[in-house]
């Protein structure tokens, strides 16, 4: 057996997606980083081991604009390029490479951290060292440094550094929140096996092992989905532990879950109820996903009330959207449904202050083990918005660390450092704008070869009866002016809109009756007809236009659609819906197609000083430069002029990866495209030097959305242009961002 030492400006541990988001992250600013993992893969529940999908703030497509960016953001976009099908490997290799192409990053896998040194009082403690045992290799490795990330999801070094903590239930009166239990109890969410069936095309035979739990006797069969072609996270509802303790216990729920598998699959193998003759078991998990344990307690803690309230947090540093999501303690075998979800408007901010520990003063925490309450924990506790959390605990760390400054002075008092940091490394943030003194573009005007003015999609393709509500979000930058819609009317009769608004600039729901339109329809087949009004807001935002059922009209529809704009159908809750929190009214429709519109007024939304300063992604708006269409203008460009010249060494880009996609690395569903349409596939970009246009980056094949060109030798110039040649299938070319800096990070 070896002993051995390894110093690091940061030891990360759990190799997770909140680890390895937040050990890239550290790293990509600077910092030496030790990321240990006890499991030979990295990804967690992500994980080849355990498969479970990675879902976030889209909330599997409730919430709009909202995948994240950033890290996990790379890796959605990487995998679908390499990974249509879903495969686990293939998302194993993803995060692997991702961690690897870092540097500053020394990955020990197979490595079990088991001791943890720490001293301090109570209130003030800190974290010397953790000692691990690498597995297969009987090496004993001593880690320190002087700042540690626990990533572990069990919270297992802040437990054995002294870090305060809850686990289960507080009671309702506590954070005064209608989703928790009365009393406060230990009960938590349980843990999940899943398995995979393959069709082998011959006729397979299935006997069940002796332990395999009859689950005629159960709840089961009348209680949860049971069908041939679910596979993998279908099976989710698959859960026990709740009322055990899901560390300690972990072997027995471990073994209740794979009898449950196996006695499911002989009720689908051998009950005669399904068609499942060439079906076999491909495979079955050998590790419990865990969804709870500790969670540690941290200057702030997140309520009920933070997310649903989209509360704005000065020192907001993530987003989440995935629903309050609580399951019963039972499990499979509550006779109660599986899950309750309330989500909220739209996403929701997450604050440093939650991200580090009260009373350890150099542990911060990324996962599902941050401060927030159970019900909180419920949104929050999801991979993606895991990941997120991840990369701005590893840039706070290792920030603070750099500086010399603890957690909470960089939260309460230099959050601007944060916030700058993670602006230019393109992180998931909501209302985070870009004033970063160092982008020499915010001292620069844009101007560009075309720009997108006129809104409208005049082709039909289908009708929609309107036979329900119908919204449609379109930018006011700087308003709108009239609408003119496409229909067919089976009798003489009258149309109305509402013009609302959203709320939030990040939501995409009717929230306050603004101006109300009204007109006379004659009876006809595809006709155009005006509703007039004039709306200009304080400021750009979107509006929410509803057209107001009619069931004498309907619609036309076009397969193709602007972007900025989106279409949703109104929804009734039916008779005796109790779970009136859950139900969502507006459920998003024609995806990547639009109703046929006009307006009449021109917009200001696609404007090229959207790519200066601002934000990053869809904000009260596009927040991009977008060009007329392509046959147009063939090769349109963006420029930034200076009026004194500037000399810079990095220019940085943000195109259009389409937010509004939902990937997933696994299986939920399947999106066609290997590259988002949307960003841009080939492009230059070119300085004027001397009063001429000189190539500076020459870019083919693009499928990323953020682009960092470090240059060989500094260029002064007034002029800055990014040429776009081709795109990955959108029609327009559309730039987020143009970022230019006098020295490389």
């Amino acid at each position: 057996m070896r002993h051995e030492e390894f110093s690091a400006d940061l030891t990360v541990i759990g190799g997770g997606l909140a680890g390895c988001c937040a050990a890239i992250a550290a790293a990509r600013q600077g910092a030496s980083v030790a990321l240990v993992q006890n499991r030979p893969v990295l990804g967690g529940n992500s994980s080849s081991e355990v498969r479970v999908w990675v879902c976030g703030a889209t909330g599997h497509g409730s919430h709009r604009y909202a995948r994240e960016t950033g890290i996990i953001g790379e890796m959605f976009v990487e995998n679908q390029f390499r990974n249509l099908d879903g495969n686990p490997y293939y998302w194993d290799l993803v995060v692997l490479e991702a961690v690897r192409d870092e540097p500053n990053i020394t990955l020990f896998l197979n490595t079990d951290v088991r001791s943890v040194e720490s001293d301090g009082p109570d209130d003030a403690r800190v974290i010397r060292a953790v000692t691990g045992w690498m597995m297969g290799s009987e090496r004993e490795i001593r880690f320190t440094s002087p700042t540690f990330i626990d990533c572990t999801g069990d919270g297992f070094v802040g437990f054995l550094a002294g870090a305060w903590y809850r686990t289960g239930c507080e009671s309702r009166s506590e954070y005064d929140e209608s989703w928790a239990p009365e009393d406060a109890d230990d009960s938590t969410l349980g843990s999940t096996i899943l398995f995979y069936t393959k069709d082998v095309g011959q006729p397979v035979k299935y006997v069940p092992p002796k332990f395999a739990r009859d689950i005629t006797t159960t709840s089961i069969p009348e209680r949860r989905i049971i069908r041939t072609d679910l596979n993998g996270c279908a099976y989710w509802w698959i859960e026990w532990g709740g009322e055990k303790d899901v560390v300690h216990d972990n072997e027995e729920i471990r073994d209740e879950l794979q009898a449950a598998i196996y006695g499911i699959w002989d009720h689908i193998k051998n009950s005669g109820k399904f068609d499942a003759d060439t079906l076999t078991l491909e495979w079955i998990g050998a590790v419990p996903g865990k969804r709870e344990y500790r969670r540690f307690v941290g200057d702030h803690t997140m309520t009920q009330h933070d997310v649903l309230g989209q509360e704005f947090f000065p020192d907001r540093v993530a987003f989440g959207g995935w629903s309050i999501d609580l399951h019963p303690p039972g499990g499979m075998y509550a006779t109660e449904r599986g899950s309750r979800h309330w989500h909220a408007d739209g996403n929701y901010h997450i604050p440093l202050r939650s991200l580090y520990s009260r009373n350890v003063t150099n542990m911060w925490m990324a996962g599902r083990n941050i401060s927030c309450s159970h019900v909180a924990f419920g949104s929050t506790r999801v991979m993606a918005t895991c990941a997120v959390v991840g990369e701005a605990a590893g840039t706070a760390a290792a920030l603070a660390t750099q500086r010399g400054i603890s957690p909470r002075e960089l939260a309460t008092q230099q959050i601007a450092l944060v916030h700058r940091a993670m602006v230019r490394s393109d992180a998931s943030l909501l209302g985070v704008e870009n004033t970063d003194p160092a982008d020499l573009a915010l001292a620069a005007r844009a101007s560009a070869s075309s720009t997108l003015r006129n809104l409208a999609v005049e082709t039909s393709a289908s009708t929609l009866a309107l036979d329900t509500h119908v919204g449609m979000v379109l930018p006011a930058d700087p308003g709108l002016g009239s609408l003119e819609l496409l229909v067919d009317a089976d009798s003489d009769t009258e149309l109305t809109i509402e013009v609302q608004h959203t709320g939030n600039p990040q939501n995409y729901i009717p929230t306050e009756l603004v101006e109300t339109a009204t007109t006379s329809v004659p009876a006809g087949q595809k006709q155009w007809v005006t509703l007039t009004f004039d709306w200009t807001p304080g400021h750009p935002q979107n509006a929410f236009v509803v057209v107001r059922e009619n069931r004498h009209v309907a619609l036309h529809c076009s397969d193709s659609a602007e972007p900025g704009t989106l279409f949703f159908r109104h929804r009734t809750p039916p008779p005796g819906e109790i779970y009136t929190e859950q139900w969502r009214e507006w459920k998003h429709i024609l995806h990547r197609a639009s109703v046929c519109y006009r307006l009449g007024r021109a917009t200001d939304a696609f404007d090229a000083r959207h790519v200066i300063g601002g934000y990053a992604r869809p904000y009260g708006g596009p927040q991009m430069w977008a060009s007329e269409p392509l046959a147009w203008d063939e090769q349109p460009w963006v420029e930034l002029a200076w009026d004194a010249p500037a000399t810079f060494r990095e220019v940085a880009l943000i195109l259009d990866d389409e937010v509004e996609e939902d990937l997933i690395n696994l299986h939920h569903h399947r999106t066609p495209y290997d590259v988002m349409p949307g960003l841009v596939r080939n492009y230059q970009i070119q300085a004027e030097v001397d009063g001429d246009w000189t190539t500076l980056v020459d870019v083919q094949d693009n499928r990323r959305r953020h682009r960092v060109h470090q240059l060989d030798t500094a260029v002064t110039a007034r002029r800055l242009r990014v040429v776009i040649e081709s795109t990955n299938g959108a029609p327009r070319a559309h730039v987020v961002a143009v970022r230019v800096y006098a020295e490389p990070r």
